[in-house]
């Protein structure tokens, strides 16, 4: 499929597509006229590269976990490094800080509504 058929499909503009092609995170072939030619498996590629970013992973950490995903549904391969294993385990640390620094700010936003509530 071209370009704008994955951007489409996705939900992924196309520059964020060239981009990831860049960073090595996705790959296509090249028509006979130069158009990027993307595989079926480009869609479920892009949607798990999106994943990742929202989870707050950067590119070079996301090239480095690709090849040890299926695509498919996204379960682990074989692949996987031990140091990889660890950097990952620090990566969900990292988050899991996010999500309780978050959780506590939106306790003190409660608080503070439910005081401003009463007066």
């Amino acid at each position: 499929m071209r370009i704008g058929e994955l951007a489409r499909r996705t939900g992924v503009s196309e520059r964020s597509l060239r981009y990831y092609e860049t960073q090595g995170l996705l790959a296509s072939e090249r028509t006979p006229g130069g158009h990027r030619d993307y595989a079926e498996a480009a869609v479920d590629r892009v949607v798990r590269i999106q994943e990742l970013y929202a989870a707050g992973l950067h590119s070079p950490k996301i090239r480095q976990l690709l090849p040890c995903m299926r695509d498919q549904d996204g379960g682990p391969s074989a692949t996987a490094t031990p140091r990889l294993v660890a950097d990952l385990t620090a990566e969900r640390d990292r988050i899991d800080r996010v999500i309780a620094d978050l959780v506590r700010s939106r306790e003190t936003l409660d608080e503070v509504i439910d005081a401003a509530g009463d007066a």
